[in-house]
């Protein structure tokens, strides 16, 4: 078997994959982008291992299957980080992402008066009543 096809399309696949992380503005788009880079990269395994005689046999296929795993565990990791930054941010566009500050924190107070929490009379907060 001659692996120029497979390994022509697997360098479209992954050049598409490469254009598509360095042009794309949404998360999730970003994602997809880099696991069609790792399908590229299956390609390529399990094209080298039908091609080529190694000492281990079949070994493309169970790297590429590593690389399944790999993929499933990073678009896990990856969607709940794009969650949160929608819950954040209200937006998943990776350039208005700020790389610099720490997000700001709901103060306690606003859900303390939510619950029906009351504050302590005559004192700070965070202080109980007995302590000055």
């Amino acid at each position: 078997m001659r692996p120029v096809i497979p390994y022509v399309t697997a360098a479209l696949l992954f050049g598409l994959g490469v254009y598509g992380v360095l042009r794309r503005r949404n998360a999730v788009l970003v994602l997809m982008a880099v696991e069609l880079m790792l399908n590229a990269v299956n390609l390529i395994l399990v094209t080298a291992d039908t091609t080529a005689k190694a000492a281990l046999p079949h070994g493309g296929q169970v790297f590429a299957l590593f690389v399944i795993v790999l993929a499933a565990a990073e678009i896990g990791v990856g969607l709940a980080i794009v969650l949160q930054l929608y819950r954040l941010r209200a937006s998943v566009a990776v350039d208005e992402v700020p790389l610099t500050e720490a997000p700001a924190l709901v103060p306690a107070e606003p859900l303390a008066a939510a619950v029906g929490a009351e504050r302590p009379s005559g004192g700070h907060a965070d202080r109980p009543e007995g302590v000055r």
